[in-house]
């Protein structure tokens, strides 16, 4: 049997399961049942993907009696879609087991399990998808699900807005999706992926297919202006569907615009290359200037998953410019920074939000004010979110320093681009995304040190029990993982530069062949790096440092208090806040970008209630574009309710004048 073949029959169990969980809903091991065959079959789309990424380079196609007349569902696994299946394949199982655990706790179970597993096929056909009409069904349904996932709290008003918004944006970006295919189909109506890749197009039909593909594809992803839905969708979803949300469905997204404008589209003129790295480098500052504003936990991290999108669009942005210029090296090089990060964000934004679940379930809270502590209550999970904190943060030897090292390699490759404007935009960019990678380390200095750190802020936090073994199972491999792609990137890269080759036409050089697992991007004279001996440094230099303050240090116990910022009360009031910690950074960056307004609010002489700081942050991008948007179709719908009160008479005339301009519009088509 072929592997795609496999994928699909996989796929297919994985839609039927969702069905069946409804039929045996009353059964009490209806929950564990359903999230362990989820991962043992996504599993199975890991282990797919795997074997095709070490197999022949053609990869393997199925056509189904299915989908549009004469033409049917065209399914293909090649290496593109053997990478990022292996992404979801990881994702999916790994989430699936922490669900096992998690999914004890939700109090009306059968909403999320209705939709889970569909969830996850869905995604995998959108991978396998090889014509148009399977894609944007499979992307379609794909939505549809995770839009029903996000309501499983429906009762909540939160919930509720947050579903209505990511409805509007997930139509908004099929929609764009569905014309940029329609432009790629052309007059003759090749829906095929095969008929795309030959068909010639005039440069102004590329350039409105990349603009559509930003903004359907970019929509999904989180990409600014369009992320609008993360900060709301992932913190009204169960935690475990927020981290396969973040960690595979975005990833899903950016295989959709990987597949149109690397593959689809041909090899794109270097013009098309700046506003994709300008998007990438804003995206990521404004994420994560978000994320370090916000003190719900869950919200701070969908935040950061727009900084991450941003960061791999910028990698993409660079290799279309390497790539539209011969560059192939230096093309390779940032294609294989932006596929490395998104395997890495799949498992460190998978293992925050699988923490943030455990803290979520444990207390109740995703107030970072109303937590701390929790390092002492719950030592295993702190653990583990320090591993995700320290990876996401791009400190060395975890995997998120590896790719985004390689990133930046990749950014100091740009003097080789005869283009002026890119040799000035590309260091611009370079600057933006250092911004971002040190704000980054900031805000998850923050959350964990707010967190996890000092005394418990609340009761709940001070009563937390550590959760259970499934879930601290689930974020230990992820954990595991990000440890290993730190050591030893050298691994993942030679694994990736098949997709590499196929995509770009190029590669780096086979990693394995360097000593001490030591990579070399382009070559050991401009740059080289090894995890594994900083991985020793790091552990040899903390080993000694324990043992001589062990050794030498007195052995006599002596107690002191603690430093209380000059507050002699032992509140725990007199901590650093996650507002406070966030201050200087509000007051040089926020004011401007984010709107940030600070107000004192000092009773009358005699009223005994607190002053009180009220600090505001706005996100620009919701109140300059969204709102006005928001008011202008109100309007027009109050106006065009009108319409209804009509006469028949007026009715055929508006029918009428309709097939007219729509008569004039196609002799003008064609």
């Amino acid at each position: 049997m072929a592997a795609v073949d496999v994928s699909v029959l996989l796929a297919a169990c994985l839609l039927v399961l969702g069905p069946l969980a409804v039929v045996l809903q009353r059964q009490p091991w209806l929950s564990a049942v359903v999230y362990a065959v989820a991962a043992l079959l996504c599993a199975g789309f890991a282990l797919v993907g795997l074997v095709a990424l070490a197999g022949p380079a053609s990869g393997s196609a199925l056509v189904l009696p299915i989908g549009l007349p004469w033409i049917g569902a065209h399914l293909r696994l090649d290496l593109l879609s053997s990478f990022f299946l292996v992404v979801l394949g990881l994702g999916g199982s790994i989430t699936s087991l922490y669900a096992i655990g998690y999914g004890r706790h939700e109090h009306a179970p059968l909403r999320v399990l209705a939709f889970y597993p569909p969830f996850l096929g869905a995604m995998a056909l959108v991978l396998l998808a090889d014509d148009a009409y399977t894609f944007l069904l499979s992307w379609e349904v794909m939505s549809l699900l995770s839009w029903a996932l996000v309501l499983t709290h429906h009762r909540e008003e939160d919930t509720r807005t947050a579903g209505y918004v990511y409805l509007v944006m997930a139509g908004f970006g099929t929609m764009a999706l569905l014309l940029a295919f329609g432009l790629l189909a052309g007059a003759d109506g090749g829906y095929g992926f095969d008929a795309m890749r030959g068909a010639v197009r005039s440069p102004l039909i590329v350039a409105v297919v990349l603009g559509l593909m930003l903004l359907g594809a970019g929509s999904k992803a989180g990409l600014a202006p369009l992320h609008v839905w993360l900060p709301l969708a992932h913190p009204a979803a169960p935690s475990h569907v927020s981290a396969l949300m973040s960690g595979v469905m975005t990833k899903v997204a950016l295989y959709g615009f990987i597949r149109v404008v690397f593959d689809l589209l041909g090899p794109l003129e270097w013009w098309a290359a700046p506003v994709v790295i300008f998007l990438g480098a804003a995206t990521a500052v404004l994420g994560i200037l978000l994320a370090m504003m916000e003190t719900d936990i869950k919200r701070a991290l969908a935040y950061s998953t727009i900084e991450n999108i941003g960061v791999i669009f910028a990698a993409l942005g660079l290799a279309l410019a390497f790539r539209a210029n011969g560059l192939t090296a230096a093309a390779a090089l940032a294609f294989s920074a932006a596929l490395f990060h998104i395997f890495n964000h799949m498992a460190f934004k998978s293992l925050l939000f699988m923490g943030a679940g455990a803290v979520l379930n444990a207390t109740g809270l995703r107030d970072l004010d109303r937590l701390g502590g929790l390092i002492h209550r719950m030592p295993v999970t702190a653990f583990l979110m320090l591993v995700g904190v320290l990876a996401i943060s791009a400190l060395p030897p975890l995997n998120g320093f590896a790719s985004e090292w390689l990133l930046f390699q990749a950014v100091l490759m740009s003097p080789g681009i005869p283009q002026s404007g890119l040799q000035l935009m590309i260091p611009a960019a370079g600057g933006g995304l250092a911004l971002a990678a040190a704000l980054a380390a900031a805000a998850f200095v923050r959350i964990y040190g707010v967190g996890f750190l000092g005394r418990a802020r609340s009761d709940a936090a001070g009563s937390a029990v550590e959760v259970d073994r499934f879930s601290l199972t689930a974020m230990g491999i992820l954990a595991a993982i990000c440890v290993l792609a730190g050591i030893f990137p050298g691994v993942v890269l030679d694994a990736m530069a098949p997709v590499v080759q196929a995509v770009i036409g190029g590669r780096l050089p086979v990693q394995a062949n360097e000593s001490l697992f030591t990579i070399v991007p382009i070559a050991e004279a401009r740059s080289s790096y090894n995890g594994f001996l900083v991985f020793i440094f790091v552990a040899f230099c903390a080993s000694a440092a324990s043992w001589a303050v062990h050794r030498f240090a007195s052995r006599q116990l002596r107690r002191a208090p603690a430093w209380d910022c000059g507050f002699p009360d032992a509140s725990t009031m007199t901590q650093y806040s996650a507002g406070g910690m966030a201050q200087p950074l509000r007051r040089v960056l926020g004011s401007t970008l984010l709107a940030a307004r600070e107000r004192v609010e000092m009773p009358e002489p005699g009223d005994r209630r607190p002053a009180r700081l009220v600090v505001r942050v706005a996100d620009l991008v919701w109140q300059v574009i969204y709102l006005p948007i928001s008011g202008l179709v109100g309007a027009v719908a109050t106006r065009m309710d009108r319409l209804q009160f009509l006469t028949i008479r007026l009715y055929l005339s508006l029918v009428f004048g309709l097939l007219i301009l729509l008569l004039i519009g196609l002799m003008l088509w064609q």
